[in-house]
């Protein structure tokens, strides 16, 4: 699952990434409100965690901006603004959820899946196939054929993301900021170190391999 997050408090901003990832998210961050408009506007995300008080653009103006270009995304609003007049407005606005700041990390995640769950229905499928391999983003079970794999936060994320572009040659870089983060060492070896335990889950045992390494390139998923 993509999640939008929009805040400027770069603190609050790593916390609520880190949780994210963690929990198996892909996560995409803005840190103003022209650029949380411009990427709402132009990537699929199937959630946003949107701030109220931005620069550049306020969090309302991007939610109503949003609503007017048919963007659906369901958002949750953040605020340390507490009135219920507040809350109101966030709403009619186009939020499709209100937390209040300061918020624990459990109830937001818990809203968060709350939101997707109800709004399953109208964006996209909350599974993704490629060949015998099944993911379900919802409940995060993880099968291929019969078989059920039991995946860790990092690879299930990992494998998200290789599903999302399968066929497709993905490289180091591209892995690491989409599922560690932007700041992440780009030297280091873990990719290659969860590449290796993923494709032993996935491929260990049957006759067509799915995950591949292409050498200086980066990864692939595909039926060889």
């Amino acid at each position: 699952m993509r999640v939008l997050l929009v805040e400027d408090d770069k603190q609050l901003a790593s916390y609520i990434v880190k949780g994210l990832k963690q929990a198996g998210y892909l996560v995409e961050h803005a840190i103003d409100g022209e650029q949380g408009l411009e990427l709402a506007l132009v990537e699929h995300f199937d959630v946003a965690i949107m701030d109220l008080m931005l620069p550049h653009r306020d969090g309302l103006s991007v939610i109503q901006h949003m609503r007017e270009n048919q963007v659906d995304t369901p958002v949750i609003i953040l605020s340390a603004k507490r009135q219920v007049s507040d809350r109101v407005q966030g709403l009619q606005c186009g939020g499709d959820d209100y937390l209040v700041k300061p918020f624990s990390f459990e109830e937001l995640l818990a809203r968060l899946q709350a939101l997707l769950r109800r709004a399953s229905h109208v964006t996209e499928p909350t599974s993704l196939e490629y060949a015998d391999l099944k993911i379900d983003l919802l409940s995060r079970q993880v099968s291929r054929g019969n078989v059920s794999l039991e995946l860790l936060p990092k690879e299930f994320a990992l494998l998200e993301y290789l599903l999302r572009h399968a066929e497709r040659v993905i490289s180091k870089t591209m892995l690491l900021e989409a599922v560690w983060g932007y700041d992440f060492d780009y030297k280091t070896n873990v990719i290659d170190v969860v590449i290796h335990r993923l494709r032993k889950k996935v491929d260990h045992g049957f006759d067509i391999k799915l995950i591949h390494t292409l050498k200086g390139i980066g990864y692939v998923l595909k039926v060889d």
